[in-house]
């Protein structure tokens, strides 16, 4: 398992897809929480969780999203590119394949989670800084935006990797997961929170503990986002295990 896990490592860290997966979420992300900042009235940003959930925590948001990005293109682009053949040659026991890329993805993941928060957390006081605008994140909001946020940024990846693993073509996987987390969920919490804040991207959010108001206490959307994540490895490694891929 473990040459396996280095081997995933190094595919995650050679490929140029990664580094273009970084460098758009780092400019969406400062993008995003730079137009937040000097966009919203005062009013929107008069408290600490406010200034969390509107401002900073699009680090948060991004963050995850990416990571499940990183998640599905880690499976899909051995597919579209034919190693996934060699790749279970060397390895015939998928299982293990699936959990060495599980293991890489949630430490690039957690990665891509810490890196977006902390930068959000820079641009978003600065933002509040040249506005005059009083910072009201305690040390304990951006602690949890941090710890959160990487974590959740871990757990998802490995939610992309299950449905890149499930679904096997790059661009409807893709494309199916972005519309889920950015426009689908969004309408299912604003009209029916009851689900929407039981929904994996809600869950996410509520791990850096975003609109509090609304969605789950962030030890809870932790465990049930691990759920979902576990959930999401046993799927694609059900469906890996009856694939044909010759």
């Amino acid at each position: 398992m473990s040459a396996q896990l280095r081997a995933e490592l190094l595919k995650l860290r050679s490929t140029r897809t990664t580094v273009g997966l970084l460098a758009a979420m780092l400019s969406l992300v400062t993008t995003a929480v730079a137009l937040h900042g000097y966009g919203l009235s005062p009013g929107d940003l008069d408290s600490g969780s406010k200034q969390l959930t509107a401002l900073v925590g699009w680090g948060a948001v991004l963050g995850t999203l990416f990571a499940g990005l990183l998640g599905v293109m880690s499976f899909t682009g051995e597919i579209r590119h034919g190693t996934i053949r060699p790749t279970l040659l060397v390895n015939p026991q998928r299982g293990r394949v699936i959990g060495a890329k599980a293991g890489a993805v949630v430490l690039v993941g957690a990665g891509f989670g810490l890196t977006a928060t902390a930068v959000a957390s820079i641009v978003g006081r600065a933002a509040l800084g040249a506005r005059d605008i009083e910072i009201l994140l305690g040390g304990g909001d951006q602690a949890l935006l941090l710890a959160g946020g990487t974590a959740a940024a871990a757990l998802w990846a490995v939610i992309g990797l299950g449905v890149g693993a499930v679904i096997c073509s790059q661009v409807p996987a893709l494309v199916g997961l972005a519309v889920w987390a950015l426009f689908i969920e969004g309408q299912l919490v604003a009209n029916v929170p009851a689900v929407g804040r039981l929904a994996p991207g809600a869950v996410g959010q509520a791990t850096s503990g975003l609109d509090p108001g609304t969605l789950l206490a962030p030890a809870l959307g932790a465990l049930l986002l691990i759920h979902y994540a576990a959930g999401a490895a046993a799927a694609g490694w059900r469906a890996t295990a009856r694939r044909d891929f010759a």
